[in-house]
């Protein structure tokens, strides 16, 4: 089998809610991504066999395929395709397996992964109806915070454990803010504002370096208000961005003089129980490392998509990580960079790739929970 290797990775800083990035069409936020992989890795778009580009939220100006037309407004020629897909919040994880996957398989030499989102202009769920009654028959379908408060309760975490990791989550990402540990894999977004001027977003616009355990403890439960522990604080921000990496074979990176950043090893799908629903990553992650003839502890870094607080707990605690809580989202996740939805795998493997380099590590994995019950995540080895 073929080896399958990330060249190049690059995302949009994360804009908040109605932020910097909301006045722009997600079509664009993904043109911007791919215009600047391609810079960057010095490569023809030309030579591109396939674009994959997660998008969960498939209407409106998410629609009518928003990876061609992505591709298009990036300006490379109409001989590269493009496919959206979803696999909801691992979405743009999966495009890049499935691209890895492709290439491994020796279908295609050089292929694009990448997830957008822009969820302050195409508002989450709006691409869903009424769930089947044949599905509602056997599972009681519930909103994820629900979800995420059934996890609370059934591994005991409490308020204060979820805003505690909370509260980490975004001093852990203002640091590496402050260090300028991103940098490298963000690339600075010039959009028009509401006021028709020009705004450039060099940074994430989302960690809160200033907030206090005791503001978090003042946020009232969002999903279940008599008692519940999940909050605004706790749980992964909405927000809008864009995330691209470079797939390429070794005849390609012969043939196009890239560089190896990476080399994916293996990745890793679970399903679960759709009403718990965000409890799969232990067996997706296990499955990975198992499949790559490795273990977790080979692992240098281990990120653990920030749905909420309580499904980042409960997967250190089932794959007993708590004594390694360094290595696991060591600059922050969706509590404090943000979650846009399918744009989330593709910016944490850039990021990972980026803390996997400053260590000097070997390996590293991604993972994250999904919709109705799934998992996916992805093990690679640094170059």
């Amino acid at each position: 089998m073929a080896e399958a290797f990330i060249c190049e990775a690059v995302r949009t800083p994360v804009g908040k809610r109605n932020g910097t990035l909301s006045t722009t069409v997600a079509t664009d936020l993904l043109a911007m991504v791919l215009a600047e992989l391609a810079t960057r890795a010095d490569v023809d778009p030309g030579a591109v066999e396939d674009v994959t580009v997660g998008c969960v939220t498939q209407v409106g100006e998410q629609g009518w395929n928003v990876a061609r037309m992505g591709v298009l407004a990036a300006g490379w020629p109409v001989e590269v395709p493009a496919v959206s897909l979803n696999r909801m919040c691992a979405s743009s994880l999966q495009s890049t397996n499935f691209a890895a996957q492709a290439v491994m398989s020796g279908q295609a030499d050089l292929v694009v992964a990448a997830g957008v989102e822009s969820m302050s202009r195409v508002k989450m769920g709006s691409d869903g109806g009424d769930v089947s009654d044949r599905v509602t028959s056997r599972f009681n379908i519930i909103p994820q915070g629900l979800s995420a408060e059934m996890i609370a309760m059934q591994w005991g975490f409490s308020r204060e454990e979820l805003d505690q990791y909370s509260y980490d989550s975004h001093m852990r990402a203002a640091r590496a803010q402050e260090q300028g540990w991103f940098d490298a894999g963000v690339m600075p977004v010039t959009v028009t504002g509401p006021d028709g001027a020009e705004h450039t977003l060099e940074r994430d616009e989302t960690p809160r370096p200033g907030t206090t355990l005791e503001k978090m403890g003042q946020l009232p439960p969002v999903f279940n208000p008599d008692g519940g522990v999940v909050t605004a604080g706790n749980s992964s921000q909405i927000c809008d961005g864009a995330a691209a990496l470079l797939i390429a074979s070794e005849a390609a990176v012969r043939e196009h003089g890239l560089t190896p950043r990476a080399r994916i090893v293996s990745t890793g799908l679970s399903g679960v129980d759709p009403t718990i629903m965000l409890t799969g990553n232990p067996v997706a992650m296990q499955r990975a490392v198992d499949r790559a003839g490795l273990t977790l502890d080979d692992m240098s870094v281990i990120e653990v998509n920030e749905a909420f607080a309580s499904v980042a707990l409960q997967t250190m605690r089932d794959l007993e990580l708590d004594d390694r809580r360094d290595d696991v989202n060591p600059n922050g996740g969706g509590i404090s960079i943000g979650h846009p939805l399918a744009a989330s795998g593709a910016r944490i493997l850039t990021d990972m790739l980026g803390e996997l380099d400053r260590r000097e590590g070997s390996h590293a994995i991604a993972s994250m929970c999904i919709g109705f019950g799934m998992a996916c995540a992805t093990v690679v080895e640094r170059a």
